[in-house]
């Protein structure tokens, strides 16, 4: 019976994974981001700016030992979840969601790849150069920049916050141009 008990109790990791998913994806849905810094309303840009916010707790879950690891695995693990759920609910066949995932997640993986060691450097440039490109669409790294500085912003503030009250309530930056 307790066998039984164990292979269905929800696991601590499990447990913070969905909420930081949603805190991630409310900050990333704020208007600002689409009337004051211009991304664009479609779905790729959303990916683009929800992969940016889940990148930025995931960044400040790992700095926190193996609870923050254990912690960021699991908002990572919620948030490929929630795109696999996504492409079903766009009408996506089973099929098709295998191939669809597969991109989906290289583009994730390269996203956080290309942001990641800027974010840590506190690397201006690099980050606007990303996010105008995948973002924006642009060549032009000053189109990014408005973001890259909301997002280094966001990085300091997280990394000033203790690991309970960033999963309280993640200390985001201004959306300011």
């Amino acid at each position: 019976m307790i066998m039984l008990q164990n292979l269905f109790r929800t696991r601590p990791r499990e447990r913070l994974g969905q909420p930081l998913y949603e805190l991630a994806v409310r900050q990333a849905r704020d208007p600002g981001f689409y009337t004051t810094l211009g991304v664009a309303d479609r779905i790729d840009a959303r990916f683009e700016l929800y992969t940016l916010h889940v990148l930025l707790l995931v960044m400040r879950m790992r700095d926190e030992g193996e609870r923050g690891a254990q912690a960021g695995q699991a908002l990572f693990d919620t948030y490929v979840s929630a795109l696999d759920h996504a492409l079903r609910e766009l009408g996506v066949g089973d099929i098709s969601v295998g191939k669809k995932m597969r991109k989906l997640g290289e583009a994730l993986y390269g996203r956080m790849t290309a942001y990641e060691g800027p974010l840590r450097e506190a690397d201006a440039a690099a980050v606007s150069a990303s996010l105008a490109r995948n973002v924006y669409e642009s060549d032009d790294p000053a189109i990014g920049a408005a973001l890259a500085a909301y997002a280094l912003a966001s990085r300091t503030r997280l990394a000033a916050q203790d690991f309970d009250a960033v999963v309280a309530g993640p200390d985001w930056a201004e959306v300011v141009k």
